[in-house]
């Protein structure tokens, strides 16, 4: 037998073995795919509302999934299990002659504080479904909105990531805040430009992609750095209001104490989630709940409001959620950057954003 033909042979056993491959990893793929829908289907259309319910919201919350309930159900059964709750009114007027924010003297006096030179304390939180990270920061003078260009958004300046952000701004912690630009690619665009009104220093600076928020809501500090929320702002009516920080996103979810009702007895689904809050002392609130990991499949809405009043908060609000929800602190001790949470599994770092809640070091 020449080498020629044994040569032949062995490619074309070569060939045959990796067509084999393909088709079999075609085919468990096809009875993955075949697999999972029946399950959704059953879930959809089964005997379990509930477990229905939590489901379609699941899908309905992050932009790149929010087709797929349709697939199943009617559109006005869709409809219906999204807006269940909304008819509940929400106090909307807020008094924040409730939030006496702590003086110096009241500050260094205060026992709470005393194992937490920096102001900043971090505690975790396990529900049934999630893990929390919660920060408080003593003085909210410190809390303001970050930018990821200081010079004019525009979707040819790419956003940026916090970790990035946080050492550019020399800051002591951060979050992610607002909505942004995102038409479902992996470009440079997505995460550039602010989805709504985005204030920083009683400025301003974008209030572009009206109506592209996913839930109404606004969030900001104003000059006496109280945490104002309302379902709706617009520029003319923060700048009356002395907002020096804010920027767009929702629901909300506490105002003067008071869970918003329409949040809390509506329909939310386990995902990862960020919100903002403040106590009557002043101290702001930031919760990061972890969510599409196998530890931790994610919060509802109720879930948060949960924490957030367990912490004392009289007013808060919703961030941005699912794989944007990250939370990073700086060690006082050793000036390194440490992330708290854990984010979706679904990405290797963290997203592109054009705005986030920063933290000052301490002067």
């Amino acid at each position: 037998m020449s080498k020629k033909t044994q040569k032949k042979k062995g490619s074309g056993l070569l060939g045959r073995i990796v067509r084999r491959f393909f088709l079999l990893l075609f085919t468990i793929v096809i009875l993955l795919v075949v697999g999972l829908s029946l399950v959704m289907n059953l879930v959809f259309n089964g005997p379990s509302p509930a477990a229905r319910d939590v489901l379609t919201m699941s899908l309905l919350e992050p932009s790149a999934t929010k087709w797929i309930p349709g697939l199943f159900m009617d559109e006005e059964i869709v409809e219906s299990i999204r807006n269940a709750g909304k008819d509940n009114e929400i106090q909307e007027e807020q008094n924040l002659d409730d939030i006496v924010i702590m003086d110096a003297n009241t500050l260094a006096a205060s026992d709470e504080w005393a194992a937490y030179p920096d102001g900043i304390r971090i505690e975790s939180y396990s529900g049934k479904t999630f893990n929390a990270h919660i920060m408080l920061i003593q003085d909210p003078s410190r809390v303001y909105l970050g930018l990821s260009t200081y010079d004019g958004f525009s979707t040819s300046k790419p956003g940026k990531r916090l970790n990035v952000a946080i050492e550019d701004e020399g800051a002591s912690a951060a979050i992610n805040a607002g909505a942004f630009n995102d038409d479902g690619t992996a470009g440079s665009q997505v995460g550039s430009v602010p989805a709504g009104l985005t204030i920083h220093g009683g400025q301003v600076v974008s209030d572009q992609y009206k109506g592209l928020v996913p839930e109404k809501g606004f969030c900001g500090f104003n000059n006496e750095n109280k945490l104002v929320v309302a379902e709706t702002m617009t520029a003319e009516q923060a700048m009356a209001q002395g907002i020096r920080d804010g920027c767009e996103f929702g629901p909300v979810l506490i105002v003067n104490g008071v869970p918003n009702q329409k949040v809390y007895s509506g329909n939310s689904g386990y995902n990862p989630r960020t919100v903002v809050g403040q106590r009557a002392d002043g101290v702001v609130i930031f919760v990061c709940a972890d969510g599409r990991q196998a530890g931790s499949l994610g919060a509802t809405y109720k879930d948060m409001i949960d924490i957030l009043v367990s912490y004392g908060a009289v007013n808060a609000c919703n961030m941005d959620g699912g794989s944007s929800s990250i939370m990073l602190y700086r060690n006082y001790q050793t000036g390194e950057v440490e992330m708290v949470n854990s984010y979706s599994v679904l990405q290797s770092e963290p997203r592109r954003m054009p705005n986030f809640w920063m933290v000052k070091p301490l002067q």
